[in-house]
């Protein structure tokens, strides 16, 4: 059996991967001694939402807030999941087994996490969405999601009292999963804003710990 682990963290718009490397530190268990973390910062790119303002961005943003129904744009996702899956491939040739393969995103980088899962041809240890929304819907897409994939499980946490992706947008989510065929816990955060809590990264731990595959 192949052994360690892999966590990629996909992170928000305008922000950056080594600002958010903090979060491992609270990952003080021993399952996570053999985890490789990655903190990748997104390209500088023209976001439509900011006036075409040049800022890092996986995909390109039409709306902010983003609502259960703001329009999508596929093709510059497709391109974001495509470096992803790169990354997972890579970790996958090294020897790492894709069921510790876990991926989790805010926000923009939670859209890029479910899209990235659910487009991935395995099935993953899991992914973990934070704020974040179904950043497509076209049935040509939906079409390539394979039986493998949709074995993936999906975390989904979102602040209520969130204003810049609504609510009602991370709402959305399971729905949109169960109509694909496949499961989702979501859990949602009274008076939460658009941010991450230490309860929610304490929650990602312990499901992460849950699903890891002993190399025994």
């Amino acid at each position: 059996m192949a052994s360690g682990s892999f966590i990629l963290w996909l992170h928000g718009l305008g922000d950056s991967g080594p600002a958010n490397e903090p979060i491992q530190s609270l990952f003080t268990s021993p399952q996570f001694a053999n985890t490789r973390w990655s903190f990748p910062s997104a390209p500088s790119q023209p976001v439509t939402c900011n006036y075409g303002a040049l800022m890092p961005s996986w995909f390109d943003i039409h709306e902010i807030p983003v609502t259960a129904n703001s329009p999508v744009d596929e093709s510059s996702l497709l391109k974001a999941v495509q470096s992803v899956h790169i990354m997972i491939d890579k970790e996958l040739a090294a020897g790492i087994d894709p069921k510790n393969v876990f991926l989790c995103g805010f926000s923009q980088g939670g859209a890029l996490t479910l899209a990235s899962v659910l487009l991935y041809p395995k099935t993953l240890g899991g992914g973990a969405v934070f704020s974040g929304w179904v950043p497509f819907n076209s049935s040509s897409i939906i079409e390539r999601i394979t039986p493998e994939a949709k074995r993936t499980p999906i975390l989904w946490s979102h602040g209520i009292a969130d204003g810049t992706v609504l609510f009602e947008a991370g709402q959305a989510g399971p729905p949109f999963l169960q109509h694909v065929g496949m499961n989702c816990e979501f859990k949602a955060y009274p008076g939460l804003a658009h941010s991450l809590n230490s309860q929610e990264l304490q929650h990602l731990e312990s499901w992460i710990k849950s699903r890891l595959q002993s190399s025994s």
